[in-house]
């Protein structure tokens, strides 16, 4: 499991106790007092499993900062802050943030709150072979490696991931998605080919999508 933390917080002290302690826990930690090169390496590296950000930092506020990392990738976050009141608080759940520990606090509460935030998003997280799916944020990683799936292509995939193994013609798919009811069957062979082009399997001689004569298609594992 990715246990990698990106910490942002200028307050030195602070930040070598959230450090020292998250490690003592197994986390690799990779910490920041400037949020723009907090910034540059999660551009660069999108690897962390969550974000610890404080609100007051040089150049940039917390909360533009919370922004700016879930363009880049939505992952969790917590606000760790002496900005404690309540309107900082509802400001921050508005904004979608995963938790807000308000300074001063415990470092094992913001282990325990880490490891069930970490907890609830595996769960919205399946696997299949070579495929890691998480419905909710409509992600799909193949080798390690994120597709750009569009709305309907991505509906067809889940619909085929849900019915495993078995044959799901194109009148199943069509109703399993937001495509107008009078779609040609051509459209969803169209869409078809545009994901196995995306996951990288062979039409001619496909390893996941395979097509079942005159009925529609399987998705084997």
């Amino acid at each position: 499991m990715n246990r990698k933390v990106l910490l942002i917080e200028d307050d030195l002290q602070m930040q070598s106790l959230i450090s020292d302690y998250l490690k003592d826990y197994h986390f690799d930690c990779i910490s920041f007092v400037n949020p723009k090169d907090a910034l540059d390496e999660f551009c660069k590296n999108q690897d962390f499993c969550i974000a610890i950000l404080d609100l007051m930092l040089p150049g940039m506020d917390g909360f533009d900062l919370f922004k700016k990392l879930k363009q880049i990738k939505d992952i969790p976050i917590i606000i760790s802050s002496a900005r404690g009141d309540i309107g900082n608080k509802i400001h921050g759940f508005e904004l979608g943030v995963d938790d807000y520990l308000a300074k001063p606090y415990e470092p094992r509460e913001l282990v325990l709150r880490i490891e069930y935030i970490l907890k609830k998003y595996s769960s919205k997280k399946i696997e299949v072979g070579a495929f890691e799916i998480n419905k909710e944020n409509r992600e799909v990683i193949v080798d390690n490696f994120p597709v750009e799936f569009t709305k309907i292509e991505f509906e067809i995939f889940i619909f085929l991931i849900d019915n495993l193994n078995k044959i799901s013609s194109r009148e199943q798919i069509l109703h399993a998605t937001s495509l107008d009811p009078n779609t040609k069957n051509r459209t969803i062979d169209m869409h078809i080919s545009n994901i196995r082009y995306k996951i990288g399997d062979d039409s001619k001689n496909p390893k996941y999508i395979k097509s079942v004569w005159g009925v529609g298609y399987k998705f084997v594992s």
